[in-house]
């Protein structure tokens, strides 16, 4: 269980860390760096002690590029543009709705039925997200652009999204091509990250001789690498681990401390102001997330010993 507290305290470090990250370097610049770095480290571990299970065919190509268009350079430069504009805290705590992205994503792709608590969780859930979304205007403001969402926020959003599908291709390769998490992964990482690097040459971020702000190298070195051992190294296998001993759901439901994780980071460390937005979205959004998941956990509950050490 300590662990578990520990994989999410990680993930919402990330977010306070790529905050900092962006004092030192260009965004764009800085997650292409990261996931070229990453990429080039991921397939040569594979290439170096895994290579005989490599199996890399012609059709396997237009998957993976697709994959890292998406999972990598799609959710990677929407979240780091939209960071710029929002606290690390509201940053995660919109990212905490993957859960219920994926549950649409299940139900519109792969024709998978909703039961009527999933979809009260589900439209709660989307509720409580709500009073951090506008926590920024006034209430006069309020009333006249309350369906309207910041840029920041769409963008963190897109992420959302793109990195949910992501995870089904990633699930797709690995069932249908028989590949290793690393080296889709590795791939992935490598295509996005060029793509990144690309944007970041055609938006007008500053190389000279590269986009890193007031030539602060050593900060931006620092920054780039801890990001890529925590993320790209640490949670990768953390996750995978923990999953072995625990099931999903109890994986998801443990994520909730991931929001308050980032909160008490962006306070300590950014000096970033929580309002009682914040704690009323948190609470709202527990309720339906607990709420979209009794009914699998009750369904754990009931099934064999056989069943639940089966999903585990």
């Amino acid at each position: 269980m300590p662990w578990v507290l520990v994989l999410f305290a990680l993930f919402a470090g990330l977010f306070t860390l790529s905050k900092s990250a962006l004092e030192y370097s260009e965004p764009f610049f800085l997650i292409g760096s990261r996931m070229l770095f990453a990429g080039i480290l991921l397939l040569g571990h594979q290439f170096l002690f895994q290579r005989k299970n490599i199996k890399l065919k012609l059709n396997h190509i237009l998957p993976l590029f697709l994959l890292g268009l998406v999972s990598i350079y799609i959710t990677n430069i929407a979240e780091i543009w939209g960071l710029q504009f929002m606290s690390s805290s509201k940053a995660c705590l919109i990212y905490s709705l993957s859960p219920y992205v994926a549950a649409l994503f299940a139900y519109f792709m792969l024709q998978e039925r909703l039961s009527l608590k999933k979809w009260v969780g589900l439209c709660i859930g989307f509720i409580g997200i709500l009073p951090i979304l506008f926590a920024d205007y006034s209430m006069q403001s309020f009333s006249k652009e309350i369906f309207i969402f910041s840029r920041g926020e769409i963008a963190l959003l897109i992420a959302v999204f793109a990195s949910v599908y992501g995870w089904i291709l990633l699930k797709k390769i690995i069932n249908d091509f028989k590949h290793s998490p690393i080296l889709a992964n590795g791939f992935a990482m490598v295509i996005g990250g060029t793509f990144a690097l690309f944007h970041s040459y055609l938006s007008g971020e500053t190389w000279s001789p590269i986009p890193v702000i007031n030539a602060q190298y050593a900060a931006y070195i620092e920054c780039a690498l801890w990001m890529t051992l925590i993320s790209n190294i640490i949670c990768y296998n953390l996750y995978g681990y923990l999953l072995k001993r625990f099931t999903a759901t109890f994986m998801a439901l443990a994520g909730l401390v991931t929001p308050l994780f980032a909160t008490f980071f962006g306070w300590y460390f950014l000096n970033e102001t929580i309002t009682w937005h914040y704690f009323g979205s948190m609470i709202i959004f527990s309720i339906g997330l607990i709420i979209f998941y009794q009914e699998e956990l009750q369904t754990n509950f009931d099934a064999p010993i056989e069943g639940r050490e089966a999903n585990s």
